[in-house]
């Protein structure tokens, strides 16, 4: 999908109803923005300046035509996926794990030499492979929540 430029985009802005959706955007590694709370003139002006599309199910907030919009027709996360994957044609473009799914940052790969004394016994024991968020300083490895994602994420990309 094209922004109001011309440009094709990947960096979006879920509104305050689509936490979940947020989540597994950044899974698949798309800069998405989400809030809690946030006026929507606010979410409008942060789109503009940040050249984001705005992901929502609010009919008002769409119709207003003030920014880039997308408007969701699924109240299901997992088919709202599907829409925005096939409407900005991203089924190629997916970087699985490479953003924080909390803050939204890039993940960098760390030495588990450095992080160590931070992870569970057994996670020290069966694991090798981490990556670490600097902004938030979460830690992810490929344990079994990493499993049900990608099983999850497949599931969804082998069905377009």
């Amino acid at each position: 999908m094209r922004n109001s430029n011309g440009k094709s985009t990947s960096a979006f802005i879920a509104d305050c109803h689509l936490g979940k959706l947020a989540k597994y955007l950044r899974l698949i590694g798309l800069d998405t923005l989400y809030f809690t709370q946030i006026d929507d003139d606010a979410l409008i002006d942060l789109a503009k300046k940040e050249k984001r599309v705005i992901l929502t199910r609010d009919k008002a907030l769409y119709e207003r035509q003030e920014a880039d919009c997308f408007y969701l027709e699924s109240i299901q996360t997992e088919e709202q996926l599907r829409e925005i994957i096939k409407a900005f044609k991203l089924k190629d473009q997916q970087q699985n794990f490479s953003r924080c799914i909390v803050c939204n940052e890039p993940l960098i790969r760390i030495d588990k030499e450095e992080i160590a004394q931070r992870l569970p016994p057994k996670v020290l024991k069966y694991f090798s492979h981490f990556e670490i968020c600097t902004k938030c300083d979460r830690i992810y490895w490929h344990g079994d929540h990493y499993k049900r994602m990608k099983a999850f994420l497949e599931d969804v990309f082998n069905s377009l």
